[in-house]
């Protein structure tokens, strides 16, 4: 008899294609994302609850079955036996639920419909992980309006989700969002790309600033996304995540909550404050200084204060007032005061911010900062230009910016290895990807890991070397390395001496610009066209079209004449 054949597991993608096209009718789509948020996590952390469990259950320590803390020591979230994916599973299909619970210290019978089951599941999981506290949605499914048939073929959906090798779930609750929000067209006040930043962006910063140790920071950490991708960073180089310690704020509660499911069920341990909150107005993390920080905070955000409100804030000391109508260089100020001395953070800003008018005294702080000892403090490292569509629901271009509290130079970690770094307090380095990427099957534009991050990689590293002289190039239409007094007049020694120029613009009256293209060479393709040849081509077309129009005259002339009607 012929052994039967395993049956594939769906990959999370096909499962909330089909659990979507059973449920769109019921509910609107943002609600429906949220609603299915919670069961997407109870059977995912189920999954590797199971699995822990069924470890355990072989070893020597299968004493330890329901002892929480041989779960939480692997990362595993423990999950009681009224939480569990499959008594949920089990009962999809039940009117009425019967179950013995405690309450006020006695068992007691009590009746569940299907909704009250998954809302006392979710209570019991919180209450049993203090990390999760305020985060799952808790009281959304015994109040829902949808049917019992499409409750069972929703929760039939989900119980097909399985991560294998061939399925990986990197960011699960971040990929969810973003099925979501393809399935159901969803535009919300988060489609300029801060809530869900593409695993590609993440992956180019992460290469760049390699978090290996220390403390990671976003103070717009969205659904964690950037979080879960640093940790993997460090994996896949063999690092040690226990020597990472991640600190995060997020103002959305909604958001707040995922950020919390989604680290939670990677195994993730993270501060994200006591609760949601506005970082501007709220630090929840005043007093702590951070080694990496990588965000995506919300591009061009206006009224982010009151015209009277922060004004005389530490932050901005040093490097002038943010306006209210942007906060691009609030972020950027905000995250510069929480930098360790020598902290490096990868973050990415609209294109405006690289020439605003209204912001030219603080980028110019931030690019050249004379101290009262006469030492030049420079803190930006790398303008880096990333290719457009490369974010859902948005086709613009955006800049990743690399800053660095400490340009000097000094020993660091790069690749797993210690090198030294040459001094770049009078340089920056500008690069443009926007001939970069290739066409994802979603049609969105990502980077090559192996080429294209490999560059950029490299790049950056070998202008870093005290050997950059030999090691690194400028390459037009690529990277260009620029001294402080190249951005302050705008334009590069070599394109002076090519129009013969010599132009010194005073430090008051430089627009400070950060625009790469201002700086990088570009080549104008056209004088590679070889006239001659590109004539006579458009000359041969000419005479084959103007010879293919006469025959069709001719045979319109023929038809009529053909039929007595000739138009001679």
């Amino acid at each position: 008899m012929a052994a039967k054949k395993e049956k594939k597991q769906k990959p999370l993608e096909q499962v909330l294609m089909e659990s979507c096209n059973k449920l769109r009718s019921n509910m609107s789509g943002i609600n429906y994302m949220y609603f299915v948020m919670g069961l997407v996590f109870l059977k995912f952390a189920s999954l590797k609850f199971e699995k822990r469990r069924e470890e355990l259950l072989n070893s020597e320590d299968a004493f330890a079955v329901d002892i929480p803390s041989f779960y939480t020591e692997k990362n595993v979230f423990y999950i009681p036996e009224h939480a569990r994916w499959s008594l949920i599973k089990d009962n999809a299909k039940k009117d009425k639920i019967t179950l013995e619970v405690v309450e006020n210290g006695e068992k007691v019978k009590k009746d569940f419909t299907i909704g009250m089951l998954i809302d006392n599941a979710l209570q019991e999981f919180e209450n049993m992980n203090e990390q999760l506290k305020g985060a799952l949605p808790v009281g959304n499914y015994a109040k829902s309006t949808l049917p019992a048939s499409n409750f069972a073929s929703l929760i039939g959906e989900i119980d097909k989700i399985h991560e294998d090798e061939e399925n990986p779930m990197k960011d699960l609750i971040g990929k969810t969002y973003q099925y979501m929000l393809n399935a159901f067209a969803i535009k919300t006040a988060d489609e300029k790309g801060e809530f869900y930043t593409p695993d590609t962006i993440v992956d180019l910063i992460t290469t760049l600033i390699e978090p290996y140790s220390g403390k990671v920071y976003d103070p717009c950490c969205g659904s964690g996304g950037m979080f879960v991708q640093s940790y993997k960073f460090v994996e896949s180089h063999q690092g040690n995540v226990n020597q990472i310690s991640v600190y995060g704020q997020e103002s959305n509660p909604d958001t707040w909550k995922l950020a919390k499911m989604n680290l939670g069920i990677r195994g993730i341990p993270a501060n994200l404050g006591k609760q949601n909150a506005d970082t501007f107005s709220k630090d929840q993390h005043k007093n702590e200084k951070f080694d990496y920080i990588i965000a995506n905070p919300p591009f061009n955000l206006k009224d982010w204060r009151s015209a009277d409100e922060l004004k005389n804030d530490y932050r901005w000391a040093g490097y002038g007032l943010p306006p209210v109508s942007n906060a691009n260089y609030a972020w950027i100020l905000h995250m510069l005061s929480k930098l360790s001395v020598n902290g490096v953070a990868g973050f990415l800003l609209a294109n405006g911010a690289l020439g605003d008018t209204d912001t030219t005294e603080i980028r110019k702080n931030l690019i050249k900062q004379t101290k009262a000892n006469g030492q030049v403090e420079s803190k930006i490292e790398a303008i880096i230009v990333l290719p457009r569509e490369m974010f859902y629901y948005t086709d613009i271009s955006v800049t990743l910016w690399i800053m660095n509290n400490n340009k000097h130079a000094r020993k660091v970690i790069q690749d797993g290895k210690e090198v030294m770094l040459r001094d770049r307090t009078n340089e920056v380095l500008f690069m443009d990807l926007r001939r970069m990427g290739f066409k994802s099957a979603d049609g969105y534009t990502e980077l090559g890991y192996d080429t294209d991050m490999k560059l950029v990689k490299e790049t950056l590293n070998k202008w870093q070397s005290p050997e950059w002289k030999t090691l690194y190039k400028d390459i037009p239409e690529f990277c260009q390395s620029c001294t402080l007094d190249e951005i302050k007049n705008g334009m590069t020694d070599k394109k002076q001496k090519e129009n013969g120029t010599n132009i010194n613009v005073p430090e008051e009256e430089s627009l400070w610009s950060l625009v790469p293209s201002k700086y990088i060479e570009f080549i104008d393709h056209d004088l590679d066209i070889n006239f001659e040849v590109e004539m006579k081509r458009i000359q041969n077309e000419m005479k084959e079209l103007l010879r293919e129009e006469k025959e069709s005259q001719q045979q319109l002339v023929d038809a009529f004449k053909g039929i007595g009607y000739g138009i001679e």
